[in-house]
């Protein structure tokens, strides 16, 4: 890959990657789970997990895509052949790219409701509005197909145009105005929650000690959480990797990352919530904290609608700074692969996530029951996408962390972490053997929600898996003798 397309700056891949990072999970999810899973105790086993789990691979991630200095795809076929590995490896290139296509194609349609309600809270349409006016305008939002793929195309051509110019002037470029607004409009929707919200009872709810209320289920959510929180297995990390100055330090700018990450997902929570208690309302999961609750929160609220505004262009500029990523890895690959132009390949990958896109609008009014999709796989087309993610960005992070940990050898490593012999050593005893076996722990999980017929499948790529590290192992250990 040639000198210049790597970040203008070594911290731009840390913008990057938090960008990549921070998303609609962190404003809701990550919260949520803390507060309804102890507190302080969910946490601390998250921060434990993200040391022993999360940054392991994320190293491991970043390490592999500057070594090849390529896509995804375009990288791990490279160094299969420089590593005389099984090119059953490569299955981690296409896991990353197929990840980040299908969430992509789905992410866009959700990430699109916050156009909507930037619209009706810069306007004032929501003021004074009562509960079920709110939630019954949320219901309508879902019922109209039309409505859906007008936001979903938006945001979608929006996050591809930025692609589309290229890694300075689109990626780059874009990610130094985006970021640094989103922490300051982040700052600032903390500040109006302390004013007008209840912050003690937010930082009860999320900081409260109580291990008594962590169960194992907790415990395996923190460990997932601390996983897909860093966009970890989709090509992302990869792909901006590839990027990434020579000199900048691995293990300073995962770690960062992380930090940074979860720092965004506390203050987000402390100010969600102490809108959502101070306005006396219910703390709900998912979409309908989003864009029922909060919207209520700030409808009862002095200037609540400029307010409420201001945030959901928060939640727009965190979801375009993760869609960016979705886009890189699979139009790096097409431009490699093809020979196509930048605008070329982001036009084909975006069209034909678009349109995989339309099986999500529908599967929420048109086509929401009764359909082929709950016929054959017993549950909606936009679920079975996302389970689809749900299985192949847990696999390929485990093959990610067991070919990083195996097939580079000890001098390609340091060359690349510049560190000492003890974290090396313990580097490479989580890469090896911690961070496969908690993330496959958590994607086995999944295998009950499973239908039938995937599991072999899955157990396939687990087993190539196995097989090649295997190999690789008892390769390194001939060589050593």
């Amino acid at each position: 890959m040639s000198g210049h397309n790597v970040w203008t700056h070594k911290g731009t891949f840390l913008l990057a990657a938090v960008g990549s990072a921070v998303g609609l999970g962190n404003l809701w999810r990550f919260p949520y789970l803390t507060g309804e899973n102890g507190g302080g105790a969910f946490i601390l086993v998250y921060a434990v997990t993200i040391f022993a789990v999360g940054i392991p691979i994320l190293i491991a991630e970043i390490m592999l895509g500057r070594a090849s200095r390529q896509s995804p795809i375009m990288g791990m076929r490279h160094l299969t052949k420089t590593h005389n590995t099984s090119r059953a490896w490569e299955t981690i290139g296409w896991l990353g790219a197929v990840s980040a296509f299908l969430i992509l194609s789905f992410y866009s349609v959700i990430a699109g409701w916050a156009i909507h309600y930037t619209w009706l809270m810069l306007t004032g349409s929501l003021v004074g509005a009562d509960a079920q006016a709110i939630s019954d305008g949320f219901d309508a939002l879902l019922a109209s197909p039309g409505l859906l793929t007008l936001y979903h195309t938006l945001f979608i051509i929006a996050s591809g145009l930025i692609v589309g110019m290229g890694i300075h002037r689109g990626i780059e470029s874009g990610l130094r105005i985006i970021m640094p607004a989103l922490f300051a409009i982040l700052l600032l929707v903390l500040a109006y929650s302390v004013m007008h919200g209840d912050i003690a009872a937010a930082a009860s709810f999320l900081f409260t000690f109580n291990l008594a209320e962590l169960s194992l289920e907790g415990w395996l959510q923190a460990v997932g959480q601390s996983f897909f929180t860093l966009s970890l297995g989709m090509g992302a990390i990869m792909a901006y990797g590839a990027y990434m100055s020579s000199t900048a330090s691995l293990t300073r700018t995962a770690i960062a990352v992380a930090a940074v990450d979860t720092a965004v997902a506390m203050v987000a929570g402390l100010a969600i919530f102490s809108l959502v208690f101070g306005a006396g309302l219910e703390t709900g999961q998912g979409p309908g904290l989003m864009f029922v609750t909060l919207p209520l929160a700030f409808a009862e609220m002095p200037l609540g609608g400029l307010v409420g505004g201001v945030f959901f262009i928060l939640v727009l500029g965190a979801a375009i700074s993760s869609s960016i990523s979705l886009i890189e890895p699979v139009a790096a690959f097409l431009v490699e692969r093809f020979d196509m132009t930048r605008p070329q390949a982001v036009t084909l990958m975006v069209i034909a996530s678009w349109a995989l896109g339309l099986l999500t609008v529908v599967s929420f009014n048109i086509y929401a029951e009764g359909t082929i999709f709950h016929t054959l796989f017993g549950r909606s087309a936009f679920d079975f996408i996302e389970l689809l993610t749900n299985i192949f960005m847990p696999l390929g992070g485990i093959l990610i962390a067991l070919f990083a940990g195996w097939a580079l050898t000890h001098s390609e490593v340091m060359k690349e972490m510049r560190t000492n012999e003890t974290w090396f050593s313990i580097w490479r005893f989580l890469v090896r053997f911690i961070a496969p076996a908690a993330v496959a722990f958590v994607f086995l999980r999944t295998i009950p929600q499973v239908d039938g017929y995937l599991i072999p499948a899955i157990g396939a790529v687990l087993l190539v898996g196995a097989f090649a590290a295997g190999r690789t192992f008892l390769m390194e250990n001939s060589q050593e003798k």
